[in-house]
């Protein structure tokens, strides 16, 4: 009995930090914001890649979507992703610490999922690094699978991990494009 309530509790707690995190198309004015974050949670380590001007000609790009979550007044995290015909790459993905594990970067994730399928693209391709288990495992609990490795990816530094996700499968089932 006293289990069921802790799962209850846990449950009503995350639905709870969820409902307050909004999602929105990032606006050009957050670039610099969004290239910091990728400075500090994605670039640790390397030269830094993803500046402001960047992210900003990804904000402008008709094939592109950089998207925003909030809590509150402050960005918790972002995501970039780039459309091609025959799939989605994402090119960033990150939640600032303090906002981590409260379902923000999966609720980013499955806008962007649902934002492909409906634009009629079903594959989503995406590198993290090699060292990073966390992300690894967090991609996979996502139905991502392990699609090779890329030695010295990152800028001649760190290995990449390639994985791809087929958004046609739900939990090993195949479903019918339009539904």
């Amino acid at each position: 009995m006293q289990a069921r309530v802790l799962v209850r509790a846990a449950q009503l707690r995350y639905s709870q930090r969820v409902r307050t995190c909004r999602l929105q198309l990032a606006r050009i004015n957050a670039a610099g914001e969004l290239a910091q974050m990728s400075r500090e949670l994605i670039e640790a380590g390397l030269a830094h890649t993803w500046t402001a001007m960047r992210i900003a000609r990804h904000i402008q790009h008709p094939e592109s979507v950089v998207l925003s979550a909030h809590v509150e007044h402050a960005c918790a995290g972002f995501a970039v992703m780039q459309f091609a015909q025959e799939s989605a790459h994402l090119n960033l993905l990150a939640v600032r610490p303090q906002y981590q594990r409260r379902g923000i970067a999966r609720q980013m994730l499955n806008w962007l999922h649902e934002s492909a399928v409906t634009a009629g693209t079903f594959v989503v391709r995406l590198e993290l690094r090699a060292t990073s288990a966390a992300a690894h495992a967090f991609y996979r609990a996502l139905g991502y699978r392990d699609a090779g490795r890329s030695a010295a990816y990152y800028q001649g530094v760190e290995d990449a991990l390639c994985m791809v996700r087929d958004l046609r499968i739900n939990d090993g089932v195949l479903r019918a494009p339009n539904g």
